[in-house]
């Protein structure tokens, strides 16, 4: 767990000295990626930050059809005065899982979106139709190279921004940080979703889809379902001020289609 300087003032406040930028639920849509982080570095050039984080909520992978584009372009980000962070989704949990030899998530993996991220590494349907899972973990094994295989692994559960806690899915309700699940962190949506508790801070989300950010008192949920909706959202939290950017208009400085 990353930890930055948690604060309790009238309002939730981020960490104190820094900028973050979190962005929802990616799931292997590389255009929408370079979309935003174009806005976000705009953003950064028309209001400079000492200091950012840019957070990635989780599920980088599958369903849209370049997950292995999006997981190269951010193994390897670097910009001057920004931190990229890393949260495990449930998307990265089952790969992970499969490459440890886990076979009984092969089937799920495949109808929810693994087919496309394999596809994303060069790997043919046909090479997989009626494959034993024993067979795809191989397949699996030698399509995802180790460089991925080790930036994954450093991936984490949460990061607690000020008053703010980021992580892929939620929280167990009542649960003290330290004490929760790891299942829960990257899985959960009910009893979640649906609590209004004070939790002693603003929990930021993915995982569960709307059509817009939802923003409740005591969480924020940003997975605009990306690889579907071709909108991708990140959140802006800086001191007591937080702003939406998303992929829905072209960023600044550019031409949009007819100018």
């Amino acid at each position: 767990m990353f930890n930055f300087s948690p604060r309790r003032g009238k309002g939730p406040a981020g960490a104190r000295g820094y900028r973050a930028y979190v962005v929802g639920d990616i799931h292997g849509r590389v255009d929408l990626l370079e979309h935003l982080l174009a806005k976000i570095h705009a953003d950064l050039q028309h209001r400079p930050a000492r200091k950012a984080l840019l957070v990635f909520v989780g599920d980088l992978i599958d369903r849209g059809p370049s997950s292995a584009q999006v997981l190269e372009r951010l193994r390897t980000y670097r910009r001057e005065r920004v931190r990229p962070v890393f949260l495990l989704g449930n998307h990265e949990e089952v790969l992970l899982r499969i490459l440890g030899g886990d076979v009984s998530v092969v089937d799920s993996w495949l109808r929810f979106g693994g087919l496309q991220c394999l596809q994303s590494y060069g790997v043919p349907f046909a090479r997989l139709r009626d494959r034993p899972a024993e067979e795809v973990v191989e397949i699996v094994r030698s399509a995802v190279p180790q460089h991925h295989v080790e930036f994954l692994e450093t991936f984490v559960d949460s990061c607690r921004f000020g008053d703010y806690l980021f992580v892929h899915a939620g929280i167990r309700p009542g649960i003290e940080v330290d004490r929760q699940s790891q299942s829960d962190l990257r899985w959960i949506r009910e009893p979640f979703l649906f609590d209004e508790s004070d939790h002693g801070f603003v929990v930021v989300h993915g995982h569960t889809i709307r059509d817009e950010v939802e923003e409740r008192p005591n969480r924020i949920g940003i997975d605009t379902g990306a690889y579907r909706s071709g909108v991708l959202t990140a959140l802006a939290i800086e001191n007591a001020d937080r702003w939406l950017i998303d992929t829905r208009t072209a960023p600044e400085g550019t031409a949009s289609a007819g100018d």
